[in-house]
């Protein structure tokens, strides 16, 4: 991958989407300073400058490679090589559903996936990640942590990303390979957050709360919890969770 690393800029997602036709694909925008960091269902993402890794990844496809029925996998692979790079740094993630990485109950990376389609297909993606690295006073956001706050060993930032997209490049062939991606899926499967354990949620369609265990996510992506007898599907903005 190509990493190129940007001083200050906005976020590293509005600027890789901007220059989206001239930046080849695998190329990685990294920011120093994200003044405007955006994160999920339009909130903002608040990192301190030059503690933390705030960066995207710009791919490109060929008609029909990725179709988006398809482009939860992006999730799953962006998860799974976040979670990979924490236990490389002694660190135990979760993922909670779809793609926000947790350490024990408390936000370590929040990731943004923004596609282009032509068609049914997906055409580019745009995979803005934030990972909180040596950060250690979160005064917006009381529900984070970072790694040094997990291992109380600072980590270099520039080192750590290289290390990152590393990851995230050897599993990406997974993603054009039926038979062999399984193996993606399980591995995300497995580090879900609150997977088998009673817990409150939100369901965003009707304004009902209610208590769940959530056993997985179906083939198209979609959550499964059950209420009892009851099993719900959720897609993405349908479900909140009660933490």
């Amino acid at each position: 991958m190509n990493i190129v690393w940007l001083d200050t800029i906005d976020s590293t997602n509005s600027e890789a989407l901007r220059r989206l036709a001239e930046l080849p694909s695998m190329t990685v925008l990294a920011a120093r300073e994200q003044t405007a960091g955006r994160g999920q269902r339009g909130n903002a993402w608040f990192t301190e400058p030059g503690r933390n890794l705030t960066f995207s990844i710009v791919l490109k496809f060929g008609e029909g490679e990725l179709l988006a029925a398809q482009a939860h996998w992006l999730n799953y692979l962006t998860s799974h090589a976040v979670a990979s790079f924490l236990r490389e740094e002694g660190v135990q993630p979760q993922v909670k559903w779809p793609n926000d990485v947790y350490a024990g109950r408390k936000k370590i990376c929040g990731v943004l996936i923004e596609n282009t389609l032509q068609g049914s297909s997906v055409a580019a993606s745009v995979i803005g990640v934030g990972v909180n690295i040596n950060q250690t006073v979160f005064p917006q956001l009381a529900n984070a942590t970072s790694l040094v706050l997990c291992t109380g060993k600072e980590c270099a930032l520039e080192p750590a990303l290289e290390r990152l997209t590393a990851l995230f490049e050897k599993n990406l062939p997974l993603l054009f390979d039926e038979r062999r991606r399984s193996g993606l899926f399980e591995a995300y499967a497995s580090l879900l957050f609150q997977k088998g354990v009673s817990a409150r949620y939100h369901d965003l369609l009707t304004g009902e709360e209610f208590s769940g265990v959530i056993e997985g996510v179906e083939a198209d992506g979609r959550l499964c919890i059950r209420e009892g007898s009851r099993r719900r599907l959720y897609r993405f903005k349908e479900v909140g969770y009660i933490l």
